[in-house]
């Protein structure tokens, strides 16, 4: 669509962010607890995989959930994420050797695959072109709250009640993100009915070239993210901090006003001067990390990388917008996610490998995530002075 029809935030804009904070509530609840339920059942050695094949499926489906949500509407393609949440958290404790733990995470990364996609196309559509920072800003705030809230009630369920019964809320709590779903309109204006032909993504680009530059900062930058996903819940029972939650907590602080005021900032100032920050930020909080013996350096590290991750995501996808065709917004967005799971996965695996469940690698582990943010720098630099056209 050329124009967006809605030029106000209404009840669809925030019904989808309620959506997005339970989908990111349901699957976050489970992530802090994941590194010790596996080493009770003995793969204490695959801890980089709880991350790894989550994220390898995830960057699979997203040609898939991108064609889709182009095609048969953003809905259907949320409506499938979504539901992989449900289905998943009812077979967690039913599978309780390594072997199907780790296909259910593999799995469980279809989720990511396709939610976000939709749900990301779906605000890009009722929000106008001058608002895109901003409103990503919002809905990544309430996927944010979803990311905070979600570790810490699953670490308290998991402790009080055991991680059956975290599991189990955590598909409850899918469900309701689902049922919120049959109060949205679908936003595509030239929506097919599904075919199998949809799902030939190989007959064509898997990827948007044009959102390439995107892609790759999105790439390094969500390299801290898989790393702190897979490395924080060691590291915080090495602190001595019962609650492996608590992080992700902290980290949100800064990230909800970092969100807000990061994509209303790239809409005024331009999309690189904004992730030169962010980035600056996010490597900040890896190094100052890196050295933290603490509680108070682990908040003040939380709060770094909150700001800068904050700062990065809204950005990124509003110049994925911006760079992208917007008869294929969907493939777009989906090509930047897709460089996001690259990132993930191969921060949790390089980050598993460099830790090697050695306290004193941790230092290390976190100096790695910012090696990749002094690279994004770079590149962004090299690109600025090469480009100077404010969105690009």
């Amino acid at each position: 669509m050329s124009e967006p029809r809605i030029r106000t935030y209404n009840i669809q804009f925030w019904l989808v962010c309620l959506s997005s904070y339970l989908f990111f509530a349901s699957f976050n609840m489970i992530i802090p607890e994941l590194p010790d339920y596996l080493t009770s059942l003995g793969g204490q050695d695959y801890k980089g995989l709880i991350i790894g094949l989550f994220t390898i499926a995830a960057l699979i489906s997203r040609p898939f959930s991108g064609k889709l949500a182009d095609t048969a509407g953003r809905i259907p393609v949320i409506f499938i994420g979504s539901f992989v949440c449900v289905i998943m958290g009812l077979l967690y404790p039913l599978l309780g050797t390594v072997v199907g733990f780790l296909i259910l995470r593999f799995f469980h990364g279809f989720s990511t695959g396709f939610q976000p996609t939709g749900t990301t196309a779906y605000v890009a559509d009722v929000v106008p072109i001058n608002k895109r920072g901003e409103a990503l800003g919002y809905m990544g705030v309430a996927g944010n709250l979803g990311f905070a809230s979600g570790p810490s009630i699953g670490s308290v369920v998991a402790n009080q009640f055991g991680t059956d019964a975290m599991f189990y809320l955590s598909s409850g709590i899918a469900l309701f993100s689902v049922l919120i779903l049959f109060r949205l309109n679908e936003t595509l204006d030239k929506k097919e009915p599904f075919k199998l032909k949809h799902l030939a993504v190989w007959k064509e680009s898997l990827f948007d070239p044009a959102v390439l530059p995107a892609t790759l900062v999105m790439t390094l930058s969500s390299f801290c993210f898989g790393l702190m996903l897979t490395i924080i819940p060691d590291f915080s029972t090495h602190l001595g901090i019962a609650n492996k939650g608590l992080f992700f907590t902290v980290f949100t602080v800064g990230s909800i006003v970092s969100r807000i005021l990061g994509g209303k900032a790239s809409d005024v100032y331009g999309r690189v001067p904004v992730l030169v920050i962010a980035l600056l930020l996010l490597g900040g909080g890896m190094v100052s990390m890196a050295y933290t013996t603490d509680m108070t350096w682990f908040y003040i590290s939380s709060i770094l990388f909150g700001l800068g991750s904050g700062m990065t995501t809204p950005t990124l996808f509003a110049w994925t917008v911006d760079l992208g065709d917007s008869r294929n917004k969907a493939k777009s967005i989906a090509t930047v996610y897709m460089g996001l799971e690259a990132g993930i996965f191969l921060g949790a695996i390089i980050s598993a490998e460099i830790y090697s469940n050695i306290s004193a690698n941790f230092t290390w582990t976190f100096l790695s995530g910012g090696i990749t943010c002094f690279l994004g720098l770079l590149y962004l630099a090299f690109r600025r002075s090469s480009r100077v056209s404010p969105s690009s």
